[in-house]
């Protein structure tokens, strides 16, 4: 049993003003804090009032203190802003007060930055023999951190599915424009097209609709393979499309083709299975993955990258007038 410790938003919403529309697109992260070390699985997406809500756990050990959450770049933003939706006991305002007071001082922003790096170099640890949805997620997921070390030098929030148009904003406003090639190319989308990206969107619409049929499987984005998450993966990746974003969309409709994949791996049927296999595969190749031999170049290629990806991180903190010493 694991007694309730409070209750925070999340992501993107902490940064919305009061008379902000939440986007379409979008749900609503929360996370709720248990005491302990050990949490149960994330309770996912669900609809609550017509608002999808994702619920995540969070042990108490991860937030202790406002320097734990201060270093930990996918945490600290959400206590910067006020975000506390319940708190039996004022533990979590105080910590909500110490990080706002210190999150923009150059000195976490940099140990935030490292945070970020430390899980690209631990994600591109060898998948070698793994299934190959998990092989390619040993790339593509490291791959797509190294956006998150450039927002996060900018203060910004480490989006997930739009985490490269934020980088290209972010780069953009930086006058870093130049090094942005460079992320999109990690993910080998640099040449293509949107009618390209169009036609894999179309297949991943087919395969998405076939794994949401898989009952209760147990992976902890199940329910981001749902009819109601189904607007946010295929409709905001047609949005991206046609605001002049394919490739930005490209991250995230491959990684939500991998999920469907390992669902259908579970609970499909053998035909289902294949045809997942087959878009899989029809998809790296138009990234320039032909092998598996290929994806571990992929990775040496993210890995090989990260220090020009600190240098621009540096740039943006001491040209950024908001980090402070």
């Amino acid at each position: 049993m694991h007694d309730f410790g409070g209750a925070f938003f999340h992501g993107s919403v902490t940064e919305l003003s009061d008379s902000a529309a939440y986007p379409a697109n979008s749900d609503v992260d929360i996370c709720i804090v248990l005491h302990g070390s050990e949490t149960p699985a994330k309770l996912g997406k669900f609809l609550y009032h017509d608002l999808l809500f994702e619920v995540t756990y969070v042990a108490w050990d991860e937030i202790s203190s406002p320097e734990k959450v201060l270093g930990q770049y996918h945490l600290a933003g959400s206590f910067r802003w006020p975000s506390i939706i319940f708190d039996p006991n004022g533990k979590l305002e105080e910590i909500h007060r110490v990080v706002a007071e210190n999150f923009a001082k150059r000195e976490w922003v940099r140990r935030r930055c490292q945070h970020a790096v430390d899980k690209i170099v631990r994600g591109l640890g060898s998948a070698a023999g793994a299934a190959l949805p998990d092989q390619v997620n040993a790339w593509l997921f490291p791959a797509g951190i190294t956006t998150h070390v450039l927002l996060v030098a900018g203060l910004r929030n480490p989006t997930v599915r739009k985490r490269f148009a934020a980088a290209k904003k972010l780069l953009s406003d930086y006058g870093c424009d130049g090094f942005y090639p460079r992320l999109l190319d990690l993910v080998g989308c640099t040449h293509l097209t949107p009618q390209e990206v169009e036609c894999r969107l179309n297949v991943l619409a087919e395969i998405f609709d076939l794994a949401k049929e898989v009952p209760d499987p147990p992976f902890f984005f199940a329910s981001d393979i749902s009819d109601a998450a189904r607007h946010i993966a295929i409709d905001g990746s047609r949005e991206l499309i046609a605001a002049g974003l394919h490739r930005e969309a490209v991250f995230w409709m491959l990684a939500t083709l991998c999920r469907c994949h390992k669902i259908l791996a579970y609970g499909g049927t053998a035909a289902e299975l294949d045809r997942a296999d087959q878009s899989l595969w029809d998809f790296l190749h138009v990234l320039g993955i032909h092998t598996t031999a290929d994806i571990a170049a992929a990775q040496a290629k993210v890995k090989a990258i990260l220090p020009q990806v600190w240098e621009v991180a540096e740039v943006i903190i001491e040209r950024n007038p908001a980090v402070s010493v």
